[in-house]
């Protein structure tokens, strides 16, 4: 919980970062540009998802040479995607502004934002799968350190650049961007610690066989093209909302990316018992031990219904103030309040959904979650369309749906997982590696 707290505390200090410099066309250029880089970053975020999974099940099965050989080839594959993510950031950019909706002006600053965060793509995605093989193996401290430590120099870079440097959403961009870089760095000294030798000699260890073999192989990639489905479409939803909001005015896009803040700490904070369901899930899954499986369903929900009531309450009582710690704009102020109800609802309503894909994602079940993405989405994008005479009210009331939505798809294929669990002769799990 610790960790994922600190995640939205970077787009939370991005956003009071530009916000307190009263330019509310830079903020409004920032949150664009975030939305779109999450897009095409989170696209691959089955570096993370997929990785938890199969790690937890390959530890849960006593397959400590296949836990190994997942790391190498999740951050190898991470690598390279991000290579050509960064090549082919000039095209990327072009692309979504051709689609998203934004003034010039704030389009300048939106572009300004992305061109500093492309230059961490690689070292972005590497960090996704390190954090994934951390998840998996149950080492939430590492894992905890590793994003303490990018948050802290991602926020007085942030602070340096703009307020220091007066860089404005470039170098909001361009301090993440190093941020990632570091973490990166620090990360392959944390997972060569946890591995019990540095990366370098992993790598050469591990038999090119294994990392080459083609079933499993076959099996990331399958996993992970569903995932990856999934992520776009769910990712689309995310833009979608904020392309409501440009629609509207750069006002609603300004005081809408302010209550998005609150949705990725309800979101982050509540996705540390989702991540705690993939790995007790998974490991649980790979023993085949249906017993064990079902008592991680029922503590990791429970404590996050607990988890989900007090961030409503939280934020309902003091939205008003965190509100103006994140802009100075007295319009922008005005119309996040009106739509905090909204926001402070999305622990309870979306905790369903979370919790969900936990589940799913630490079972490996990519086709479920797949389906359950596009349709949720699918039919956000209905309900938005129907809402549009409602303004920013129908924005709000469409993206409330969306999480009701996604809960509703994966708890339809609930039944079935439970039954298969239930099926499976139990596995020796003697020599698995929990740390």
């Amino acid at each position: 919980m610790l960790g994922q707290a600190t995640v939205p505390l970077v787009g939370i200090v991005d956003t009071a970062v530009i916000g307190r410099t009263g330019d509310t066309t830079a903020l409004a250029g920032v949150a664009l540009g975030a939305t779109i880089i999450n897009l095409v970053f989170w696209t691959f975020g089955f570096l993370r998802m997929g990785m938890t999974g199969l790690t937890a099940q390959a530890n849960g099965s006593g397959d400590p040479r296949e836990v190994d050989a997942l790391l190498l080839r999740a951050l190898g594959i991470g690598m390279a995607l991000g290579v050509v993510i960064l090549a082919l950031s000039v095209p990327i950019s072009q692309l979504a502004f051709a689609v998203m909706a934004g003034s010039d002006a704030v389009t300048g600053e939106a572009s300004a934002y992305m061109q500093g965060r492309f230059y961490g793509a690689p070292a972005a995605l590497a960090v996704y799968a390190m954090n994934g093989w951390l998840l998996g193996l149950g080492r939430t401290r590492e894992a905890l350190a590793l994003q303490i430590a990018m948050n802290i120099a991602n926020i007085a870079l942030d602070v340096w650049f703009v307020w220091g440097l007066d860089m404005g959403a470039y170098g909001v961009g361009l301090g993440t961007a190093c941020a990632e870089w570091i973490a990166l760095a620090l990360g392959l000294l944390i997972v060569g610690r946890v591995a019990g030798i540095n990366i370098l000699a992993l790598a050469r260890r591990t038999p090119r066989s294994l990392l080459l073999e083609r079933e499993r192989l076959l099996q990331l990639f399958a996993v992970n093209r569903d995932i990856m489905i999934r992520s776009i479409a769910l990712l689309f939803l995310f833009a979608w909302f904020a392309n409501a909001g440009a629609r509207i005015g750069d006002e609603a896009l300004a005081a809408n990316h302010v209550l998005l803040q609150f949705i990725n700490v309800a979101a982050f904070i509540l996705d540390a018992f989702a991540f705690t369901a993939e790995e007790r899930v998974g490991q649980a899954y790979g023993a085949r031990d249906h017993k064990r499986f079902k008592r991680a369903i029922r503590l990791t929900s429970e404590f996050a219904l607990l988890g989900g009531v007090m961030l409503t309450l939280i934020f309902l009582l003091a939205g008003g103030m965190i509100i103006d710690l994140l802009t100075t704009d007295p319009q922008v102020r005005q119309t996040a309040r009106t739509f905090l109800p909204f926001a402070a609802l999305v622990p309870l309503v979306g905790m369903p959904s979370w919790m969900l894909d936990g589940i799913f994602i630490g079972t490996t079940r990519g086709r479920a979650l797949r389906n359950a993405g596009v349709a949720a989405t699918v039919l956000y994008i209905a309900l938005d369309i129907a809402l549009r005479p409602a303004g920013n009210w129908g924005v709000w009331i469409a993206m409330s749906a969306s999480f009701l939505l996604r809960a509703g798809g994966l708890a339809f294929y609930l039944p079935g997982l439970l039954r298969d669990v239930a099926s499976a002769p139990k596995t020796d799990t003697s020599h698995s590696n929990t740390g």
